[in-house]
């Protein structure tokens, strides 16, 4: 599970910023969305809050970077625009099989090389006292090298900074090494990251081929999600039958030559009053992303994955959303976290929903971009567990409020004002 996020010169971000799933275990209160685990506190669910352009996508930006860059694949981070810098700075805190890992790593985007990467263990010990051991260390820029084998130290000031050092030896020859490409690619090879307007469908497909357990309660939640869906299911072709005007002309065979992913597409079926329908053709926007998404919640619930989701609230009803975060801070989920981008704050709801440290803004203003979580809002302040955090936030108490000006009292015209 991810337990912290650290990026400066990356996007929008210009200064370090320091994005947390750390749960603060001095508040008692919704026990049941921490995960727990030998004394590390995680919290299964964070939203991130924010005006439009203000920085919301470039954070889960930075998380796929960091998951592309640990799975040697292409970095896509880009220096912030303001900097004249072009190493961006990227770090991550993750709990993996019950240990806690940190990995920082910089990356130049002009010369496309990592002249810095520090992988560390912490460690805790009964009294809460935390304890860093660093794995390796590599700082060209100090010719500083740390690691306990001494071949691979002699190795690295000489190896390519292409990539991770993992990634540029054999790490199965030196011990620690391969521990490190194990670990953070076990780690990173469960992250699920989605845009709500654009899911592949591809996933949810390949459930509903197998009829299974986890094919079940993916129909089920689509069915629980449509109050007027009787049934959803992947039908052959030679079972779905169009009801055609007889006045259409019949389609020229080339038409019917139909690519295979647009063809499952078209066999994922909705059941209305016992009426099979292909679902991309007739079903709404938001029913056709609850199908989308329902195979990534499922199986994230099921597989105990991180599911990254940008603009949850996407053509998706309110109270859908409350059930959605709802199923990963049941207690029936042990291992498996969200972390999402939305602006409906009807979910911003500390009194039945949400402890405070998992409410997160993305604010911007000429001074930069800044990222905080409701918990440094103190009593003082008067933001308590049981504040209507909702009306706070409209009344723009906590910031990252947007402020349209787009009707002008003193124009002439009306709207739009200097237009």
């Amino acid at each position: 599970m991810l337990m912290e996020l650290r990026a400066k010169n990356c996007f929008s971000f210009s200064d370090e910023i320091i994005f947390s799933a750390k749960a603060d275990m001095r508040n008692k209160k919704f026990a049941s969305n921490v995960h727990s685990e030998n004394n590390f506190n995680i919290l299964k669910t964070v939203g991130i809050y924010g005006p439009n352009n203000a920085g919301k996508t470039c954070l889960v930006k930075c998380i796929r970077s960091a998951k592309n860059i640990l799975l040697n694949k292409k970095p896509q981070l880009i220096p912030n625009i303001f900097q004249e810098s072009t190493v961006c700075q990227l770090g991550i805190t993750f709990l993996e099989e019950g240990r806690k890992f940190s990995y920082d790593f910089w990356y130049d985007n002009k010369s496309e090389e990592f002249p810095y990467e520090k992988f560390s263990e912490i460690t805790k010990d009964q009294y809460g006292n935390e304890k860093e051991h660093i794995w390796l260390l590599k700082d060209v820029s100090s010719n500083n090298y740390q690691y306990e084998d001494e071949d691979l130290l002699k190795m690295i000031p000489l190896v390519s900074q292409s990539n991770l050092l993992f990634s540029l030896v054999d790490a199965n020859k030196f011990g620690k090494l391969a521990e490190i490409k194990r670990i953070v690619t076990k780690f990173a090879s469960k992250i699920d990251i989605i845009n709500m307007n654009n899911i592949p469908l591809k996933r949810t497909i390949s459930l509903m081929k197998n009829k299974n357990d986890l094919q079940k309660k993916v129909v089920e939640f689509i069915k629980n999600s449509d109050v007027y869906m009787d049934n959803y299911k992947y039908m052959d072709m030679k079972d779905i039958h169009f009801k055609m005007d007889p006045d259409d002309e019949k389609p020229e065979e080339k038409a019917l030559d139909i690519p295979e992913q647009i063809m499952d597409q078209i066999r994922l079926v909705s059941v209305y009053k016992g009426v099979s329908v292909p679902s991309v053709l007739f079903d709404s926007t938001g029913t056709k992303k609850i199908a989308a998404l329902a195979s990534y919640i499922i199986e994230g619930i099921e597989q105990g994955r991180i599911l990254v989701v940008d603009e949850l609230d996407s053509s998706i009803h309110f109270k859908l959303t409350r059930a959605i975060v709802a199923m990963f801070n049941n207690e029936l989920n042990t291992n498996a976290q969200m972390i999402f981008t939305i602006h409906d704050i009807n979910l911003m709801d500390c009194k039945k929903m949400f402890r405070k440290e998992q409410i997160w803004f993305v604010h911007k203003d000429e001074g930069g971009v800044y990222v905080y979580s409701l918990a440094e809002f103190t009593a003082q302040q008067g933001i308590r567990d049981t504040t209507d955090i909702m009306e706070k936030y409209r009344k723009g108490v906590l910031g990252a409020l947007p402020d349209p000006e787009l009707i002008c009292n003193d124009s002439p015209d009306g709207l739009f004002p200097d237009l």
